[in-house]
């Protein structure tokens, strides 16, 4: 969900200049290593810097998108009378397509071409949106949603692929990654308190419909001034593809189901049994396949596998954080949308400080002490964020879990993304690249329906407030598990030197 697409890019992109720096630099949607090249730049393109203002324009409509979300999401709530597990899937629909679909989406830029996929991403991004903004049920909200998620698996990776295949190795290309990775820390912020704003004063439907001029003109001005990329040779993976995000779609709705119509409900247990089964076979097919999207190799790695585990865990509580803070802050301290936006300020002022200084960090202390720190942080914040009540303040209760969750976001991500891809042969970099994205799409969705589960069966015969306190109180303590479980995970399976 919100910040999803800014922190996995973002700590892409500290790779990617650091191997700059050495006078080397791999893609890592392809995973191929090249010499420097003596041009600025590739592909003959003559308006530098117009290709990358639409590049980065197009990044932060996802990044902003996901947080116009946070802010809106209990107005949304109101309007289409959601219950507490209906309204997760506004986040968990977009989720699940975004993360199975990023599996496929890299790949298909190679054999079909950036651009295309760019413009098909843009095209699908922004028209659903338009549906999401008129939307007349909560079905249909959902479902575009889900379309949307589509549309971000195709725009996100193109993206960053296109400012790679547009700027060669050195100092373009060092100065156009920096623009990137901050457009998606600022603007996540900026969509927070945006999304806040036009919810008050018009409507949460306009934070979508804006989207639509934007990608037009967007589209326009990717076919007027961004060549295409040269093609390459290959294979789809759509079952594998398919497999993936069905799979986690049936445990996602087993998950929430269970929530209301108990685990001995024949859904909840058709849910669950299809989709184990799925994901079953999702593995066979990987292990057959010519060029699977996921090579079960990857997994080899004690380290890897552990990172990309404890991505999945922290960010469902990350997902959880948003979710029912903003929920907590209009429904039981009365903050309105805008308020609320404003009030998650301070937190991702930290957060964005921290991750532009984790490389620093990183030496000083050592990528796994940082992510310890990090998520221990995080884990404060969470059991903090539990012991509200109807009475507490900004000042006197929610300011110094905000901080100590931002900083632990900023944290976390570099050493996750950075031990995610540790080791990985020029082949698979982007695989592996593309399973450190889907683990965390993916896993916002699994945790924030983990969370969900746990409040609705935790809330007995509470109603209004009494029922929010309860509710966050269970949910932030869930969160705090998944933590501490991730935290184990670190442990047993990070080396102590980097």
């Amino acid at each position: 969900m919100l910040k999803n697409s800014a922190y996995t890019a973002g700590e892409v992109m500290i790779k990617s200049v650091k191997t700059i720096r050495g006078g080397t630099t791999q893609d890592p949607l392809k995973g191929s290593a090249c010499k420097k090249p003596d041009l600025l730049l590739k592909n003959s393109v003559t308006h530098p810097n117009i290709v990358l203002a639409v590049i980065l324009i197009s990044y932060m409509m996802i990044v902003i998108d996901n947080s116009v979300v946070i802010t809106g999401l209990p107005k949304i709530h109101q309007q289409f009378g959601f219950t507490q597990a209906g309204l997760s899937w506004v986040s968990s629909a977009y989720a699940l397509t975004f993360g199975g679909g990023l599996l496929l989406s890299a790949r298909a830029g190679d054999i079909i071409g950036r651009r295309k996929m760019f413009i098909s991403g843009l095209l699908l991004f922004s028209f659903s949106s338009l549906a999401i903004g008129m939307a007349p049920s909560a079905e249909w909200l959902i479902t575009a949603r889900a379309v949307q998620g589509v549309g971000a698996s195709v725009l996100a990776p193109s993206t960053l692929a296109l400012l790679q295949t547009t700027f060669t190795a050195g100092h373009a290309r060092a100065r156009a990654i920096s623009l990137y990775a901050a457009a998606g820390g600022l603007s996540a912020s900026v969509g927070l308190v945006i999304g806040g704003i036009v919810a008050d004063l018009i409507s949460w439907r306009v934070g979508f419909l804006i989207n639509v001029p934007i990608g037009l003109v967007l589209i326009l001005a990717a076919k007027k001034y961004i060549p295409e990329t040269e093609l390459h040779s290959g294979a789809f993976d759509f079952i594998g593809a398919l497999l993936c995000c069905a799979g986690m779609t049936g445990l996602v709705f087993a998950i929430v189901n269970s929530a209301t119509q108990g685990w001995s409900s024949p859904v909840t247990e058709g849910a669950l049994i299809t989709g184990v089964l799925l994901l079953i076979l999702f593995i066979k097919v990987e292990k057959h396949a010519s060029q699977p999207i996921m090579p079960l190799r990857l997994f080899l790695s004690l380290e890897r596998s552990g990172a990309w585990l404890a991505r999945l865990l922290y960010i469902g509580t990350a997902m959880g954080f948003f979710f029912f803070s903003t929920q907590f802050m209009q429904g039981v301290m009365h903050y309105s949308a805008s308020q609320a936006g404003f009030a998650f300020l301070p937190a991702m002022i930290i957060n964005f400080v921290v991750a532009l200084n984790a490389n620093r960090l990183i030496g000083r202390v050592g990528s796994r002490n940082l992510l310890l720190i990090s998520l221990l942080a995080s884990l404060a914040g969470m059991v903090m964020l539990s012991l509200l009540t109807q009475q507490s303040t900004f000042s006197g209760g929610l300011i110094l879990p905000l901080l100590m969750i931002g900083f632990g976001l900023g944290g976390a991500m570099a050493p996750l993304t950075s031990r995610g891809i540790k080791g990985v042969d020029a082949r698979d970099a982007g695989a592996a690249s593309g399973i450190v994205n889907a683990a965390h799409q993916i896993g916002g969705a699994l945790g924030l329906s983990i969370l969900v589960a746990c409040t609705e069966f935790a809330k007995g015969n509470l109603t209004g407030n009494e029922l929010l306190v309860r509710q966050n109180h269970i949910a932030f303590l869930a969160g705090g598990v998944l933590i501490i479980l991730a935290i184990v995970v670190v442990l047993f399976s990070f080396r102590k030197k980097d």
